[in-house]
């Protein structure tokens, strides 16, 4: 699916019939092995009730799942995303944010005429990665300076994890990412030190 389809509001999603696809899919993946699953975009997190539902294993739709327990530690939390006009509070509570604390979520995205939006969003083959790293770490460094008291940030497009460390030298924010979700990796630890 083409990222233009992903990144959107919840209707837009259903009125594409994107979520029967990804629970197939998900059934499909489990059938033949998955331990956990998990997707290549945070605007999924609309979904995860939908693709945990089709799956005995975990399911993390998106690194957005981070927030409540960031949030349970620190009074605000910042988000960078591939878009922060079609990021919205849908996203957000899907990814299970109180909803007396969705203000505590501040959110930023990286410019949407530069190269890393561009050329993620219309589905290019290529991508200058400096150029994309700069639009990465200046969107962090504007986060930074709407809210300086901020200490941790999520990295909301799974095409941004290899610039976090940009990001952290340039701002000294703690980044996050679904990587970072111990949840997708509970089953490999369970079998690796034989628990049930």
């Amino acid at each position: 699916i083409w990222p233009d389809k992903v990144v959107q509001s919840a209707a837009g999603l259903h009125a594409g019939r994107v979520g029967p696809a990804f629970a197939a899919i998900v059934r499909s993946l489990v059938r033949e092995g998955a331990q956990a699953v998990t997707t290549t975009c945070g605007f999924l997190v609309l979904l995860q009730k939908e693709l945990q539902a089709a799956a005995k294993v975990p399911v993390i739709t998106s690194s957005l799942m981070l927030l409540p327990k960031l949030l349970a530690a620190q009074p605000r939390v910042g988000v960078l995303t591939i878009s922060a006009t079609k990021l919205g509070k849908e996203h957000l509570r899907a990814a299970g944010v109180p909803r007396e604390r969705l203000g505590d979520v501040v959110v930023q995205g990286v410019d949407p005429k530069g190269e890393f939006a561009t050329r993620i969003l219309g589905n290019q083959p290529e991508l200058d990665l400096a150029l994309a790293c700069a639009d990465v770490v200046a969107a962090a460094a504007a986060l930074k300076a709407r809210e300086p008291s901020l200490t941790d940030v999520v990295l909301e497009c799974t095409n941004m994890p290899p610039y976090r460390a940009d990001v952290e030298a340039a701002t000294g924010l703690k980044t996050w990412c679904l990587l970072d979700d111990e949840r997708l990796f509970r089953p490999f630890r369970s079998a690796a030190s034989g628990s049930p």
